[in-house]
């Protein structure tokens, strides 16, 4: 608070002023311009096998140049959660200072660094840099397999690299490495080989690491300069405008929702002409003697057993279907920028602590509509339907990783500052949001009363079994995105940088769509059997969509990349395991509200007529 007069109170003011300019620079990303010759810090970062891009270890692991003493630099939890570990490096790197062939230093190394070397550069080992927030990569040796008979099989190593920067005005917009005309230094088997005209024996090697600085000016204007890192292609490129699969895709699901449609209008339209040819009575006065979902109306409102768990599903679905909405939709407006590192791993942290809040209004409000009673343990049970199961896959992989020393593994300090998110925002979020909807709750609005005898329910034909209906309710929404799954498993498994965000919403609306669709459809042949158990089947229903998407996951794994070893495959398959969870609680949570909004309505519409 800014008090007294005069000087002080004008200096105060001004301070809050520069803190607020600050702040608001650090949000929207702007950047301070270079004068010419000053230091632009070029951060090592990490290393890692080609084809498993979550697989990464610190820079400083292999025996290269490194300062007598590691200077860290401070890092957001996205970028932390992302496996960065950003230290200044030895590179002295001046703003529009050309340089020439310069030593960096001169490393002996012992035949161990060299096989470890060797191992890298044979497992495909790239190495990413960071320069005013722009990453850089580039390989750590070089590899050569040539001829049969006899067979070929060299290996060395770049000890030369030439660091290419663009800029516009003040600022930085692209940098990269080049290896081109530069020789790579053979690594052999038992080492002690000359190198740059040092012999060096005793199973050692000595070699010189240099490198070139040169600047290039560029017309690309910094607000612009996402646009020259996407299309570079340092990796393959595997993402296309897919415009024409997401017409098809969106051509077959409006013909699928239209026939949906149209035929259940026909014939609920039929239904209600036979059902109502009586003036007169209610629900509770329809001839028993018929048959079809007319005759259940004093059963189909009958509570469900286990309410609480399945007033945890339809919460947490709730959450996420919230968190996801949240996430497009910022996208779209641009927070996720490509140089800002690990920003969708923070947004996604924060949001999840934010909307615990729907998951405990919407669990405990529908819990006490169905005369439950727990709502304690409901409130818990909501809180740790999601939550338990992430942190045991998460303490398996981060495990696998930590003993493996990837930096993927996170440090202390960060699992207890996501631990207290959920201790001290999630949690406590819950139980606030379970206590207005439990205070708020009204009653359940049926339009039929329920008898206190259930109806028996008749035998039904194999194809309104469970099994079946999981199946067509799981997998008509797959096929509705299964081509754009294709582009996020590229991104979040692979190195592309995801930017197509609008299409990513149209593909999100036409999921929910027909999620929604295909329920009522599967919901209303169920109660036209006269089965009237439909709360739990029209979960699972469309929930199962999660089942067909771990499926795809283990083909992916199998045929679309080339991960392998015991660290990468353990965070794929638990981390698919968990996105399909996710699936399933979302389409599961929109499959139930769309079931119930239907019954509701056809047997209103039946008894006001």
């Amino acid at each position: 608070m800014c008090r007294g007069t005069g000087r002080t109170s004008g200096g105060c003011q001004r301070m809050m002023v520069l803190h607020s300019v600050l702040i608001l620079f650090l949000f929207l990303g702007w950047a301070f311009g270079y004068k010419i010759g000053d230091n632009v810090t070029l951060y090592v970062n990490k290393v890692g096998p080609y084809h498993n891009p979550q697989e990464t270890y610190h820079y400083y692991t292999l025996p290269v140049c490194r300062p007598e003493k590691v200077h860290h630099k401070s890092l957001s939890l996205g970028e932390v959660l992302d496996g960065d570990r950003m230290a200044e490096s030895l590179y002295n790197i001046r703003f529009k200072k050309n340089v020439e062939k310069t030593i960096l230093c001169q490393l002996t190394l012992s035949e161990k660094q060299v096989d470890e070397l060797r191992e890298a550069i044979e497992e495909l080992y790239y190495f990413e840099f960071v320069l005013d927030d722009i990453p850089i990569w580039g390989f750590v040796g070089y590899i050569e397999e040539s001829g049969f008979l006899p067979h070929s099989h060299k290996v060395g190593l770049w000890t030369h690299l030439d660091f290419n920067i663009e800029y516009n005005g003040d600022y930085v917009i692209f940098a990269n490495v080049s290896v081109k005309d530069v020789k790579p230094v053979p690594l052999e088997e038992g080492a002690g080989a000359a190198v740059g005209g040092v012999g060096v024996g005793g199973g050692s090697l000595t070699v010189t690491h240099t490198y070139s600085v040169h600047w290039f000016e560029s017309s690309l204007p910094y607000s612009r300069r996402a646009e020259r890192l996407r299309d570079y292609s340092f990796f393959p490129k595997t993402l296309e405008i897919h415009w024409l699969s997401i017409i098809n895709s969106l051509v077959l699901v409006v013909l699928l929702l239209g026939f949906v449609i149209i035929i259940l209008m026909r014939v609920l339209k039929n239904d209600f002409a036979r059902y109502n040819v009586e003036e007169e009575g209610g629900c509770d006065d329809l001839d028993q003697g018929d048959n079809g979902w007319k005759i259940i109306h004093t059963d189909v409102f009958r509570f469900p057993p286990f309410k609480s768990l399945l007033c945890a599903v339809l919460g947490v679905g709730a959450q996420f279907l919230t968190l996801a909405t949240a996430i497009i939709l910022m996208a779209l407006l641009g927070m996720f920028n490509v140089h800002r590192h690990g920003a969708i791993n923070s947004a996604s942290i924060v949001l999840y602590a934010l909307t615990s809040c729907v998951s405990g209004y919407v669990s405990c409000s529908f819990y006490t509509q169905i005369n439950g009673q727990r709502w304690v343990w409901n409130i818990i049970l909501t809180s740790s339907l999601f939550s338990a199961p992430l942190f045991f896959t998460w303490s398996v992989v981060n495990s696998v990783h930590w003993w493996s020393g990837s930096t993927q593994a996170l440090p202390a300090t960060t699992v207890l500052l996501l631990l207290g998110a959920w201790l001290l925002v999630g949690f406590p979020l819950t139980i606030i949001g379970g206590i207005v909807g439990k205070n708020r709750a009204g009653s359940f609005q049926a339009p039929c009363r329920t008898r206190n005898i259930p109806r028996q329910i008749p035998t039904q034909p194999w194809y309104k079994h469970t099994i079946v209906h999981m199946a067509i309710g799981g997998f008509l929404p797959f096929s509705a995105i299964s081509v754009e799954l294709y582009y996020i498993f590229a991104t979040v498994w692979g190195r592309e940088h995801y930017t197509l965000y609008g299409i990513l919403l149209c593909v999100f609306a036409i999921l929910l769509s027909v999620g929604a669709c295909i329920s009522v459809a599967l919901t209303y042949f169920l109660l036209s059997g006269e089965d009237y158990q439909w709360w739990w089947r029209s979960v699972l229903s469309t929930g199962s969509t999660g089942i067909f998407i771990f499926v795809y996951s283990v083909f992916y794994y199998r045929n679309r990349s080339s991960m392998s070893g015991l660290v990468q495959s353990t965070e794929f398959f638990g981390y698919s395991l968990l996105t399909a969870m996710v699936f399933s609680l979302m389409l599961g949570s929109v499959s139930f509200w769309s079931s119930l909004a239907f019954i509701r309505y056809i047997y209103r519409s039946l008894k006001m007529d």
